[in-house]
């Protein structure tokens, strides 16, 4: 059974169409109060993940839970609990702002419902357009009103799937505080395409390429931030075992290759830690050149993610050819 704590769980989900599987056999959870940004390349598999785990559209296999709730066979105590706005937002032109929402609201069995249209409305900048029709709405204020509906019964886990995707500069901004102070209590996942916003968002990152996960990390521990560091290591002559031997030693969180003879290794941030990478290179007579403190930027991270994934690609496409 899902954990209590566990606000958004997949388990082995994977979703096929056809002959074409979008998202395989992946696993991961958010924890109550959690602000993960969920990243990826185009056709990566993350709207479609996120249209699983909100109940839109079944999984080919595997489960999703929402507070404890499977999406499938549980389905509207699942939704009680969810928020979601999806890439597209699907309005209605020929609706007021207010009775937009008032018929979802209707839909939700929101109590104090006009009490809550305009505390959503007053929190995304849209009161003053209470009357206003959809359709005379700009896309940036139609993206305002998406994330109003997905507030309305206040729910407790958020989906959000590119918030801010055609905002001006100034309301990104706004949208970003807005979810900022959501993320002090409700659980998000994210998806956006601008990188900066999940460094200013979120406190865990999970990247998603070619329809499996291939990094789930704290933020701060993948930049070198708060308790954790990043250190560049170069070596002059390097065994074959280096990085398992390195990936071994106490404080050290992970490991990536970073070039010929050179690493970048996400460790705790202790003297003691360095100390012992520095220790063990010598000792092991492998030839140290660097051990470089430094702080590196989520998009360095996605691209190193993105070029290793296109080298096991590559290597597999080799390997059918000689076959």
């Amino acid at each position: 059974m899902p954990n209590d704590q566990l606000m958004i769980e997949a388990e082995n989900l994977t979703k096929q169409y056809g002959g074409f599987t979008a998202v395989n056999n992946i696993s991961f959870s958010c924890q109550e109060g959690e602000v993960v940004g969920f990243l990826g390349p185009n056709g990566a598999g993350k709207t479609t993940t996120m249209r699983v785990l909100t109940g839109y559209m079944p999984p080919t296999s595997g489960h999703a839970y929402i507070a404890g709730h499977d999406t499938l066979t549980d389905s509207l105590e699942a939704r009680k609990w969810l928020g979601y706005l999806p890439e597209t937002v699907p309005l209605y032109p020929e609706m007021t702002v207010e009775g937009y929402l008032a018929f979802v609201g209707k839909l939700r069995r929101v109590a104090n419902l006009w009490e809550r249209i305009d505390d959503v409305l007053e929190a995304v900048d849209l009161l003053d357009r209470a009357e206003s029709y959809v359709s005379k709405l700009s896309k940036g204020m139609r993206q305002r009103l998406g994330l109003a509906q997905a507030l309305l019964h206040q729910p407790k886990v958020l989906i959000l799937d590119e918030p801010t995707i055609g905002l001006d500069p100034a309301q990104i901004r706004e949208v970003r505080q807005l979810i900022t102070e959501l993320g002090k209590s409700h659980t998000i996942l994210l998806s956006t395409h601008i990188l900066s916003e999940v460094e200013q968002i979120c406190n865990r990152v999970i990247m998603i390429f070619n329809g499996e996960i291939r990094a789930d990390m704290p933020l701060a521990t993948a930049m070198g931030g708060e308790n954790g560091q990043r250190i560049r290591l170069k070596l002059a002559a390097p065994a074959e075992n280096t990085p398992a031997v390195l990936a071994a030693l106490e404080g050290v969180r992970q490991i990536d290759a970073a070039g010929a003879r050179q690493w970048e290794l996400a460790v705790d941030g202790r003297d003691e830690t360095r100390l012992a990478i520095a220790e063990t290179a010598v000792t092991a007579g492998w030839g140290l050149l660097e051990l470089t403190p430094f702080k590196t930027s989520l998009e360095s991270i996605f691209l190193s993610k993105m070029q290793e994934v296109e080298a096991v690609r590559q290597i597999s496409l080799n390997n059918e050819e000689e076959e």
